[in-house]
C-alpha cells in the first residue's frame, strides 16, 4: 500500500502535462492569430507568441490583459500604465533569453554536461541571444541607431534582467529535475514541462527588476505601431 502514491503519481503528472500542452497549443494559436490586429511593435508581437509557447494559457492571459487593444484607437493609453510597461519589458526579456536558455538546456542535456556546466551554458546562450538579438538588433533604432551603440546601451539592463530571470529559474529546474528523473532529456515531455514552469517562475522574479528598469528609462515597455509604421511615444503613468 505504501507504494501506491508513488505509482499513481506518474499517471497524474502525465495527465497534468497533457492538459498543459493542449492548452498551450490552443493559447499559441489564439495569440498568433489575434495579435496580428494589435497595434504593437513586431518584436513584441513575436515576443508574446514565444512567451505563450513557454507559458501556455498564462501567456495568453497576460497578452489579453496587458497588450491587446480593448477598443480601436485606445492602445496608446491602454499600455501606458506602468505595470503594463513593466510587463512588456519582462515579456521581451523572457522571450529572447528563453530561446537561448532552452537551446542551452537541450545541448547541455544531449552532451550530458554536469548540472553546473549546463546552467552556465544556458546562461551564456540566454544572455547572448537576449542581448545581441532581441535587445541590440531588434531594438537598434530605439537604442542608439547603430548596432554598436545599441549593444552598449542595452548591456546593463539585459544583464540585470537576465540575472533575475535565471535566479528564479535555476532553483525550479534543479528541484524539479531531481524530483522527476525523466525530465532530464529533451525527448521527454517532462523536460519541456519543467522548463516551462521554470521560465514562468523566472518571469515572476524578473518582473520587479523590469519595473525598476522601465521606471528609470533603462528599458522600454509596450509600444504602439499604427499602420504606416508610426510609433507614438508612450507616457508611462
Amino acid at each position: 500500500m505504501a507504494d501506491l502514491p508513488a505509482e499513481g503519481g506518474v499517471p497524474m503528472l502525465d495527465g497534468v502535462m497533457l492538459l498543459w500542452f493542449l492548452l498551450t497549443a490552443a493559447s499559441v494559436a489564439f495569440v498568433a492569430i489575434d495579435i496580428r490586429s494589435t497595434p504593437e511593435s513586431p518584436v513584441m508581437k513575436w515576443g508574446f507568441v514565444l512567451v505563450t509557447a513557454y507559458s501556455g494559457p498564462i501567456g495568453a492571459f497576460l497578452y489579453v490583459l496587458g497588450c491587446r487593444e480593448p477598443l480601436p484607437g485606445t492602445h496608446e493609453q491602454y499600455v501606458s500604465a506602468r505595470w503594463r510597461q513593466a510587463l512588456g519589458s519582462t515579456m521581451h526579456c523572457v522571450a529572447g533569453d528563453g530561446v537561448g536558455i532552452l537551446v542551452g538546456a537541450v545541448v547541455g542535456s544531449l552532451l550530458a554536461l554536469p548540472r553546473l556546466g549546463e546552467i552556465a551554458l544556458e546562461y551564456v546562450l540566454g544572455f547572448g541571444f537576449g542581448w545581441a538579438i532581441f535587445q541590440a538588433l531588434f531594438m537598434k533604432d530605439m537604442a542608439g541607431g547603430t548596432y554598436r551603440k545599441a549593444m552598449a546601451s542595452t548591456f546593463l539592463p539585459e544583464l540585470i534582467s537576465m540575472n533575475m530571470l535565471m535566479s528564479g529559474m535555476v532553483p525550479v529546474m534543479v528541484i524539479a529535475m531531481k524530483a522527476i528523473p525523466r525530465s532530464h532529456h529533451p525527448s521527454s515531455p517532462a523536460f519541456w514541462f519543467v522548463m516551462s514552469m521554470a521560465l514562468l517562475v523566472g518571469a515572476v522574479v524578473a518582473y520587479p527588476a523590469n519595473w525598476w528598469l522601465v521606471s528609470n528609462h533603462l528599458k522600454h515597455g509596450m509600444m504602439t505601431v499604427r499602420p504606416g509604421g508610426s510609433m507614438p511615444g508612450v507616457t508611462v503613468r
